[in-house]
């Protein structure tokens, strides 16, 4: 079973808000402690089951082989290997459950890529240590080839290269310790076919990117605790998501439909969430402190003004058009806590589909299907002209407690910001979103709104550009109108 344990942070009864500080929220109260508590599997074997020997070497695999599909396996206690050759695996057949008895740990040695891999759909695993393989860049460990309706429960996968592990559509993924891989801890892509319906409930998601693919590859935007693409249709709710180097939680080209609720996200390098290019989510209940103090710090000391948030949505918003249990994305009932800052809403004004500024190269909007449209002349005119962008538009800010200690965060300048923005429009020669229209919309014309929330410490905020850095009365007054019913105790500490 999953440990769960109170999720406290360093407010004291004597920094609570009084009356007039109104409303407040309820952190998160719980935290999946799974690595320190792995769950023992069972010490027989389930009925039915094939039994696997860790002395015969790829006996897993050849069990697999010789096996129907619907097979349970048990594996005994100790390290089960495979055939020393690279591309040596476990190929599930349909409906297969693989199950460890307490202390059963497959290992790749460092020399196998693969654990489980194929296109069999409905596999299990469970109460499985699962280490020590080389999976490449962007490719995954366990269920390499992101094969729909697996189950993955109460597994530790640690200390491998590449994704710990992959997901396909209807996935479920709890209870497990997925700790210090080398690029991400999950990472949920399926190339040429839909990835929805997925479940990522009650894991520890720890030390991931121990690589460092960032700095290998700068700007690569590939690594993180856990990261999404294209996924329409995720919760995920009640990880414990921390220490992870870079972002820990990242949603990144044509996500939608997300819920993501009662987290605990804390001490990651990089932000805890983004969400980028991507569309309607719920980001509700959870605790968010620590984050993004490495990442934070060294923009900061290299001179870079812009608000590097906790929470980063990037051409994202809510659209009615596009499928969802919401329309819009909604971020309320949180707690961020000594974050290096908090929540940036930012457009890049010459990224859109079919601008070679757009970073997710070959991708357009889930609003226009042929990429090729988004040119001059139709570009310019309606409705290309709005439908060729990824929009940050209709987000809905309220409710939620925003604490920073500068003395705990360690910074002065450049930190504790909120920011609604964007940059002014140069490229390429052909877009017609040159200058400030796109800054304008942001700003003023896309409902994106903050609303009753409480600020504690010395907050400061960014609109429209880079250059704008207001005070909360500014931020209040016209012509932004930000936080109605909001309070602020800039002088108070953690």
């Amino acid at each position: 079973m999953v440990l769960l344990l109170p999720a406290t942070g360093c407010l004291g009864a004597s920094d609570a808000p009084g009356p007039s500080a109104e409303p407040t929220v309820t952190p998160t109260t719980s935290v999946a402690r799974v690595c320190a508590t792995p769950a023992p599997g069972p010490a027989q074997a389930p009925a039915g089951a094939v039994t696997v020997d860790p002395s015969v070497v790829g006996d897993l695999a050849a069990k697999t082989r010789s096996s129907p599909p619907k097979t349970t396996f048990w594996l005994l206690p100790g390290t089960h290997t495979l055939e020393a050759d690279r591309y040596a695996q476990v190929l599930p057949k349909e409906g297969n459950s693989y199950v460890g008895a307490p202390g059963a740990v497959l290992d790749g040695r460092k020399t196998n890529q693969y654990a489980f891999g194929g296109p069999a759909g409905n596999v299990t695993i469970r109460r499985l240590t699962v280490q020590g393989f080389v999976a490449p860049q962007n490719e995954g460990v366990v269920n390499h080839d992101s094969a729909d309706g697996w189950v993955i429960e109460h597994a530790t996968i640690q200390n491998n290269s590449g994704a710990g592990l992959m997901a396909g559509a209807r996935q479920r993924i709890r209870g497990n310790c997925l700790r210090d891989n080398g690029q991400y801890g999950v990472t949920a892509y399926k190339s040429g076919g839909p990835l929805g319906d997925l479940v990522v409930e009650g894991n520890e998601i720890v030390g991931n990117n121990v690589d460092g693919w960032e700095r290998r590859q700068p700007g690569c935007g590939c690594t993180g605790g856990i990261k999404f693409w294209a996924v329409n249709g995720a919760d995920i709710r009640g990880n414990w998501v921390h220490d992870n180097r870079g972002t820990g939680m990242w949603a990144d080209t044509n996500n939608n439909d997300f819920r993501i609720e009662d987290n605990v996200v804390e001490a990651n390098d990089g932000a805890a969430l983004i969400y980028e290019t991507s569309y309607n989510a719920v980001i509700r209940k959870n605790t968010i402190r620590r984050n993004n103090w490495v990442e934070g710090r060294k923009k900061a000391d290299d001179g870079d003004a812009f608000p590097f948030a906790t929470v980063y949505l990037s051409e994202s918003g809510g659209e009615p058009r596009v499928p969802a249990r919401t329309d819009k994305i909604e971020i309320f009932d949180n707690v961020l806590e000594n974050n290096w800052s908090g929540i940036t809403l930012w457009e890049n004004a010459d990224r859109f589909c079919n601008s070679p500024a757009n970073t997710s190269s070959g991708d357009c909007t889930l609003l226009v299907k042929d990429t090729e449209r988004c040119a001059q002349p139709t570009i310019a005119t309606a409705p290309l002209y709005s439908d060729c962008r990824w929009k940050t538009r209709r987000v809905d800010i309220h409710d939620n407690r925003f604490v920073l200690d500068t003395s705990v965060v360690g910074c002065t300048v450049k930190c504790g910001r909120m920011a609604v923005l964007a940059n002014y429009g140069t490229y390429p020669d052909w877009s017609p979103y040159k200058g400030e229209p796109v800054a304008e919309a942001i700003t003023h014309e896309q409902e994106n709104r903050w609303h009753d929330n409480v600020y504690v410490g010395p907050w400061s905020f960014v609109a429209h550009d880079p250059s704008r850095e207001l005070d909360f009365g500014q931020w209040q007054g016209a012509p932004y109108r930000q936080d109605a019913r909001s309070t602020f105790q800039p002088q108070a500490g953690g």
